[in-house]
Formats: C-alpha cells, sequence, structure tokens
C-alpha cells in the first residue's frame, strides 16, 4: 500500500482523485479504478493519523458520529428513529436527556451497541 509522508503528498493525493472521480464511473479504465483504490486507502491511513475523529464521549456524540457516518441531515435521522425533530434537536443539543424510547430507537436502528448507551448515559 502506498504511504503518504507529507502534507503535500496528502494534498496532491487528494487532487488526483478528485480529477480521476471527475471522469465518471463509466469513463475509467481498469487501471485509473485501481488507482483510486490505492490513493482512496493511502488517503485513509494518513487522515486517520493526522486527522483523527475524536472519540465520542455521551450519548448525543455517538448519535451524531453515526449521523454523519450515514449521511443524514437531523430530519432524516429523526424520520429514521422514528422521533420527532423538535425531540431529537433537544437530546442532539443536550437539552433534553436520552429517555428510554429514543435509546431503543438509536440501538435497534442505528446498530450502537445499548453497553456504550449505558456506559455513556
Amino acid at each position: 500500500m502506498e504511504t503518504l509522508q507529507s502534507e503535500e503528498e496528502y494534498e496532491a493525493s487528494l487532487e488526483e482523485l478528485n480529477t480521476l472521480m471527475k471522469k465518471g464511473e463509466e469513463n475509467i479504465s481498469d487501471a485509473e479504478a485501481d488507482r483510486i483504490e490505492a490513493l482512496a486507502l493511502a488517503i485513509e491511513a494518513y487522515e486517520d493519523i493526522h486527522y483523527p475523529f475524536p472519540i465520542p464521549k455521551t450519548i448525543p456524540e455517538i448519535v451524531e458520529r453515526k449521523r454523519f457516518e450515514l449521511n443524514l441531515t437531523q430530519a432524516g435521522l429523526a424520520e429514521m428513529l422514528g422521533l420527532g425533530k423538535a425531540k431529537l434537536s433537544q437530546i442532539l443539543s443536550g437539552k433534553q436527556e436520552p429517555d428510554v424510547p429514543f435509546l431503543k430507537a438509536v440501538y435497534h436502528k442505528l446498530g450502537i451497541d445499548p453497553g456504550v448507551l449505558l456506559d455513556n448515559a
């Protein structure tokens, strides 16, 4: 696997990846597809070291991170969880404590381990 050694290599890899991705999936060769995969892996490894996500410490942070991973809006997450948008917003902002229906929805719909939820409640 290719290893990026500097911020300059990281930026150049991002630019190369962006250029290849703009071609569209149907317009790239097998070699370019392989290059995209190699660049993505190298970029991810560099980011894991130099731009790590902070470990979430609260239930709202855990849920927000999962929302980010799923690329959902708050409204989309509320719908997925079967909750009102206002209630979700209140919980995520810390203005309301997570209740049992919220925790059950987070467990069943987002697959967040109940042990993690209990440890952070």
